[in-house]
């Protein structure tokens, strides 16, 4: 079988492509063609979706692409609302034409976080242009005819290379030498491995199980006790110290509004490995250098 992967450059994409490059015929796209072996696909464009899905007959589609950097999409929400929103609408046009699969990537970031916990009948309310725009899109895939809306909470994957969330900022912190760690600490969530997310996608789609979603790893956690485990898992915890700190510390670079809680769980899928065992084995995945 084809499968269509939009937005395939960042580090998700690289462990869906990697999940199912041996058993399918990948379609690997992205609007950022740095990566010459992905094909140029800009979802924002009807026109190209439909040409291209036309073109190559995809037995499913694997919706990543998305701007995701909140302080962008707070200053430029019509770029945000055409890539998750429009972008979103012209895959599901797509997919009803040929009846197909459509998987398409949401976030816990859609709840405003006055609840602890939310699982997938709890009501969303972002707080945010990014939220807004990613709910939106996830309305528009809900309403297609063979939907897979899958939300995860704080993404973790891609190494050295293409992690560019949390983890892989406290190890080039580390890495360029600091002694001490500024962090936030009313921030709550969960640890959403890529890779573990890739075979959920793959059971999803093989199973045929349509609808809406929850994964991650198990356990709820915050930023200053997933930074001492990662400085524990190096052996640094105690040369590198941890201030704890409020968000306001860091609300000239991250003026988003962010929800206080992104914690998710699921009554729909089964249980999943503890966010502890996820984080070894992703730091024991690759060389970090440090």
């Amino acid at each position: 079988m084809r499968i269509l992967i939009t937005g395939c450059a960042g580090m998700l994409g690289d462990a869906v492509y990697s999940e199912f490059k041996d058993d399918f015929t990948i379609y690997a796209t992205d609007v950022n063609l740095e990566d010459t072996e992905l094909g140029g696909l800009d979802v924002r464009s009807d026109e190209q979706v439909r040409k291209y899905v036309k073109m190559i007959g995809p037995g499913a589609i694997i919706h990543l692409a998305a701007l995701t950097d909140l302080e962008y999409c707070e200053l430029n929400p019509s770029h945000a609302y055409d890539v998750n929103f429009m972008g979103s609408c012209n895959m599901v046009k797509a997919s009803n034409e040929y009846k197909i699969p459509l998987v398409y990537m949401s976030s816990a970031g859609i709840f405003d976080g006055k609840k602890q916990v939310y699982d997938e009948a709890d009501i969303p309310n972002p707080l945010n242009v990014y939220a807004k725009s990613k709910y939106a899109g996830e309305l528009a895939v809900l309403d297609g005819l063979k939907s897979i809306v899958v939300r995860a909470s704080w993404m973790m994957g891609g190494g050295p290379k293409k992690d560019k969330k949390f983890v892989n900022s406290i190890i080039k912190q580390i890495r360029s030498g600091v002694k001490e760690l500024f962090v936030v600490n009313d921030k709550f969530g969960n640890i959403t491995y890529t890779y573990d997310l890739a075979k959920t996608i793959r059971f999803l789609l093989e199973e045929e199980m349509y609808g809406l979603f929850h994964a991650t790893c198990s356990g709820g956690i915050n930023r200053v006790d997933l930074t001492k485990a990662v400085l524990e898992h190096f052996g640094l915890d105690q040369e590198v110290k941890i201030n704890s700190v409020s968000s306001s510390h860091f609300k000239q670079g991250y003026f988003a509004k962010r929800p206080p809680s992104e914690m998710l769980t699921s009554i729909k899928m089964n249980s999943a490995p503890t966010w502890q065992s996820c984080l070894s084995d992703y730091l024991n995945r690759f060389e970090w250098k440090i």
